[in-house]
């Protein structure tokens, strides 16, 4: 069986829960990292010498970790021609997307969730928030430039392209202050919460240990 290591909130753990959900695959998932520790554990790291989250174990003993490789690996696996497109264009094009929303989406999910709930009120930074809100905004310009004339981020069909974004995109959703209205990204976030498994491993959890 699939073993998966992270917590349940853990931002990148979210994409690889929400993966493993659309794929339907037997699986268990083992608190770790944030209130649980274990980051520095000396056999998680031979598992994964960076210590971070998450990280799968296969039956036959394959370890990764890096949650756009697992994504990616897992839906080649398990769902190649669906979550995982068969062409290398194809291909190709969900992985850009892949990392196009990690590198410029992720960045406000970090200054969010430090913080709104990890440090005490007194402690938080409007202008960090602000500053972090404005840029996101920026870029989630530009997703809904490029969603205006399609239902996902590769065109009609949900992939693991959608993946990443995704899951941040329920984050912004939720915590942007003044969020500015973007209505193609607003259409294909009501899409998405109409995916049980995104309500499962994305809706269902709160940021924070």
């Amino acid at each position: 069986m699939l073993k998966i290591w992270g917590r349940a909130n853990g931002s990148n753990v979210v994409k690889v829960m929400w993966c493993v959900g659309e794929l339907g695959i037997e699986h268990e998932r083992i608190d770790w990292g944030g209130r649980f520790g274990g980051n520095d554990d000396s056999a998680y790291r031979r598992l994964n010498p960076m210590g971070t989250l998450p990280t799968i174990v296969e039956d036959d003993g394959f370890t990764l970790w890096e949650s756009g490789p697992v994504v990616r690996y897992l839906s080649a696996k398990h769902g190649l021609g669906a979550l995982c497109p068969d062409s290398g264009q194809g291909r190709a094009e969900a992985e850009k997307w892949m990392d196009w929303s990690s590198l410029n989406l992720h960045p406000f999910n970090r200054v969010f969730t430090f913080n709104m709930f990890i440090l005490p009120p007194e402690e938080r930074d409007s202008d960090a928030i602000a500053t972090a809100a404005a840029r996101a905004a920026e870029m989630y310009d530009v997703l809904d430039r490029h969603l205006a004339d399609r239902a996902y981020l590769c065109g009609d069909q949900f992939t693991m392209a959608d993946i990443p974004a995704g899951s941040l995109t329920h984050r912004w959703m939720e915590l942007a202050p003044e969020r500015p209205s973007h209505p193609n990204v607003e259409a294909w976030y009501e899409r998405l919460k109409a995916r049980p498994a995104y309500r499962e491993h994305v809706m269902s959890v709160t940021p924070g240990h």
